[in-house]
């Protein structure tokens, strides 16, 4: 089945923020005597809207707030010059700007929903379809003929007990086991592929799977979880498929 990762709740919301913007700038243009080019306008608006802008985290986001309106400084600097443009052009110019604030809003508002809906913590979000998922051996130290058992991780799926990432002991112990032998040891040996998230998450990610076929490591949106479960999800046989 063809899948494409996709947010459909920050997708909605920006459409939300630009018909805000639009219907703002038809009330303007509404009010004009003389009417300007909507073609020019658009451009205006979009001018506009550059701006220096500051980052700041949160929900696991990075939003950008406007400080300096450069875009209207620009426009400003160019129509200056010629009779009644800037006047004619002046609320829309601004109107990019404060476009910016509306994006903002639209974003701090869906970042909470998007994470109460698709929980990034749950590694239900990520595996939603195990249709067609299978595992590949990613690292020497891994068996070559090993396969997923798809029954055990669905069973598993609703049970598994998140925990602690280990870095440093981890680290420490691959090194130890790596001194003591001649074989190259890796934690996560197998990797988790044609698994597909929740439809409109838009949460790609990257599942490794441990040594011992009970741990699963997923790595999304530059974080990692990890999870344990009671039984491995892991065969003998099979090739990997």
């Amino acid at each position: 089945m063809w899948n494409v990762s996709f947010n459909i709740v920050g997708f909605v919301f920006f459409v939300l923020a630009w018909l805000s913007v639009a219907l703002i700038a038809f009330r303007i243009y509404n009010n004009l005597a003389g009417k300007p080019k909507v073609w020019k306008v658009a451009l205006v608006i979009i001018v506009g809207m550059f701006s220096f802008s500051i980052n700041w985290s949160a929900f696991d986001t990075v939003f950008q707030i406007s400080i300096l309106p450069l875009g209207v400084w620009i426009l400003y600097a160019v129509l200056k010059g010629k009779e009644g443009k800037w006047q004619t052009y002046r609320l829309f110019a601004w109107l990019g700007f404060w476009a910016n604030f509306i994006f903002l809003a639209a974003t701090l508002v869906s970042s909470p929903i998007h994470a109460t809906i698709y929980p990034a913590d749950r590694p239900t979000t990520y595996l939603a379809d195990i249709t067609n998922a299978s595992v590949v051996t990613s690292h020497p130290s891994g068996k070559s003929e090993v396969s997923l058992n798809k029954e055990a991780l669905i069973s598993e799926l609703d049970q598994l007990s998140r925990e602690m990432i280990m870095n440093i002991e981890w680290y420490n112990e691959t090194y130890r086991n790596n001194m003591d032998s001649n074989k190259k040891e890796e934690r996560f040996p197998y990797l988790l592929i044609n698994y597909q998230e929740k439809w409109g998450s838009g949460m790609e990610s990257t599942i490794y799977i441990e040594n011992d076929g009970k741990g699963i490591l997923i790595s999304s949106a530059g974080k990692q979880y990890y999870f344990r479960s009671n039984n491995s999800i892991l065969k003998e046989g099979g090739h990997g498929k």
